[in-house]
């Protein structure tokens, strides 16, 4: 075999047309031909591009819901706005609060994807959102991470409860997500955040990653929360050792920002599992961490204590 340059753009890669009537084995192509042409008989000549390969199409999702409501009355939809894959339902509501379901029609998170969600409630405004499924995070094939934003604005006597299923780690994931959240002194928060690192029941592990989450809350302008966590490199391996979540392979944390936090955790720590604990950072802060064999032990554990903090209010769509 030999190679050609016949100018900057294209090169050409000449071999025996008789080794591919023969069977033989012949260079492999991964990039297929600009241009073929038979240069002479017993010849092929194939012409390749040294143009940059295509970039991958990448998602792209925003969301925006605003909520009102006047005092004593049922929380209402005020403004929606939703672009790309990111699109919410209102169930019907059994209670006063507003409920929203979100829904990534792209199935998932990438490398170079880029999501946010907002959330207003105003002045004695309720929300409760969750989402349709487990969010999962893909592996990056081009290394660039994907993006997730979200926040939430909460205002006087106003409460918003964030509450998503899942987050599913694939192996290979490169992912940057950051949610700010903005109370009011008089109003209050709970905020979920569960993720499982692979499903052991498909043989799923993860022997590459990179995953940085950061939630940061203030109220009156100060800072009364603030978590960042990086995971890099081989997770399943990690997880496994004793002194770091000894084989638990799924964890959740839940914090309760509200007037009452302190009242809420004796009740919370008599429904914890081992694997599980909750501290107060302040009077009005509790923090609950936990870590679970699986998924589903997961969801067995954090029900009963949802519905503890949400006073028997979890969203219908939590539940399924």
């Amino acid at each position: 075999m030999s190679t050609t340059a016949h100018n900057p753009i294209t090169s050409a890669l000449i071999f025996h047309s008789d080794a591919v009537a023969l069977g033989n084995s012949v260079p492999v192509c991964h990039n297929p031909p600009a241009r073929v042409e038979w240069a002479k008989e017993g010849h092929v000549t194939l012409h390749f591009s040294d143009q940059p390969k295509q970039a991958f199409q990448r998602a792209r999702g925003a969301l925006s819901i605003s909520a009102t409501s006047d005092q004593g009355q049922a929380s209402r939809l005020q403004n929606l706005r939703q672009e790309g894959a990111y699109r919410a339902i209102f169930p019907r509501p059994s209670t006063p609060k507003l409920e929203a379901v979100v829904i990534n029609t792209s199935g998932g998170v990438t490398g170079g994807d880029i999501f946010s969600i907002e959330i207003t409630a105003q002045e004695n405004a309720q929300v409760a959102l969750t989402t349709q499924a487990a969010e999962r995070f893909y592996r990056a094939p081009d290394g660039n991470a994907g993006q997730i934003t979200n926040r939430l604005n909460i205002g006087r006597n106003a409460q918003v409860y964030w509450l998503p299923q899942e987050t599913i780690l694939f192996d290979g994931c490169n992912i940057r997500r950051k949610l700010e959240v903005e109370v009011d002194p008089s109003g209050s928060t709970l905020i979920l955040e569960p993720m499982v690192f692979g499903r052991e029941a498909s043989g799923e592990t993860i022997r590459s990653c990179r995953f940085q989450d950061c939630v940061s809350i203030t109220s009156n302008d100060e800072m009364v929360y603030f978590d960042r966590i990086q995971l890099t490199g081989d997770l399943t391996s990690s997880l496994a050792r004793a002194a770091v979540a000894d084989g638990a392979r799924a964890m959740a944390s839940i914090i309760l920002v509200d007037a009452n936090a302190a009242l809420m955790l004796a009740p919370c720590r008599a429904l914890l599992p081992a694997t599980a604990g909750a501290s107060l950072l302040s009077n009005t802060v509790l923090v609950v961490r936990m870590l679970a064999r699986d998924g589903f032990a997961l969801r067995e554990a954090l029900l009963p204590l949802l519905e503890c903090l949400t006073h028997n209010t979890v969203p219908k769509n939590w539940r399924l």
